[in-house]
């Protein structure tokens, strides 16, 4: 196991490996983005690539735990260089319907999650080389979102962050409270000793960034969903949470690019491919403040869009 933080989205891509035949998995892998210029780099896919190639490994499978909403995907860049079938889970192609529509995707686009080598359901076993693995879903984050556990080791995706630092947002389209409070209990039911890897850690107080915890740990000390919290106290906190949250930076053009599998939209006329920002009515309440602006994208005559 090894495992590579990116910094600018404080992201963990976790390099899993069967010894007994050099076959291998990447979960969650990051393309480097510059919102401000709309640069794509792979500076950091190719540190995962390069100890790959170094350690003589084989992609089996590229892993998302779900469609991120912080960082693009590196997984075609991956693909392109080393190979291994990209997976999500099946309830990409929600996401990917909600999204579709709210950003107007050309008509071709499709919402099947064909984008994908291969969609896992819940409980779906596969394997890493000789090494056992089963998908467990884990929705409430977001719907698509899934957890893997491969050997004796848990890949949470935002299911769960370090105990210091808790659970994830659940105000993103098709996100619930209590769907993710029952998600964590489901994998709190497994053994104690079950390694746990998060997606992403924040590093709270400057402490050093931590890729592992446990389920143990979590269960005795996560600040969110300790044992002992109610179903109730973590929906009423979790959602009074949310309503102070503002949307993730890289909000839009994550979501554009990792629901079609890390590629971009297509390419207009004119060669050049565009990410869409929808301009949104913030109410006297949100404007100014951070907060989430209203659902509806304000008409063009109202901004001065059209002239």
């Amino acid at each position: 196991m090894t495992s590579f933080f990116h910094q600018p989205s404080s992201t963990w891509t976790h390099v899993v490996v069967d010894p007994a035949t050099q076959r291998a998995a990447v979960v969650d892998p990051v393309l480097d983005f510059d919102y401000a210029s709309g640069t794509a780099a792979t500076d950091s896919i190719r540190a995962v690539i390069a100890h790959l190639q170094a350690s003589r490994l084989k992609p089996d499978w590229i892993l998302e735990t779900h469609a991120h909403a912080d960082h693009l995907s590196a997984a075609p860049h991956l693909r392109e260089a080393l190979g291994g079938r990209t997976a999500i889970g099946a309830g990409i192609s929600d996401v990917q319907a909600y999204f579709g529509r709210a950003l107007n995707f050309e008509p071709a686009f499709r919402t099947d999650g064909s984008q994908f080598d291969h969609l896992f359901i819940d409980g779906e076993r596969f394997q890493i080389g000789n090494l056992p693995a089963r998908v467990i879903a884990t929705p409430g984050h977001t719907r698509d979102s899934v957890s893997y556990l491969i050997g004796d080791a848990l890949f949470v995706g935002d299911t769960l962050f370090m105990p210091d630092v808790g659970s994830a947002r659940c105000d993103f389209p098709g996100g619930d409270a209590g769907m993710l409070y029952d998600s964590i209990r489901k994998l709190y039911e497994l053994p104690e000793r079950t390694r746990l890897f998060v997606c992403h850690d924040y590093a709270p107080a400057g402490r050093e960034h931590r890729a592992q915890s446990s389920i143990g740990e979590q269960r005795r000390s996560n600040i969110h969903a300790r044992d002992g919290i109610s179903r109730g106290q973590f929906i009423e906190m979790r959602s009074a949470r949310d309503r102070t949250l503002g949307a993730p930076t890289l909000l839009y053009p994550a979501v554009q690019v990792n629901i079609r599998g890390g590629v971009p939209p297509p390419a207009e006329s004119n060669g050049v491919a565009y990410l869409k920002v929808p301009i949104r009515a913030a109410t006297p309440r949100q404007a100014g403040d951070g907060a989430r602006a209203s659902d509806q994208p304000v008409p063009a005559a109202a901004t001065g869009a059209g002239t």
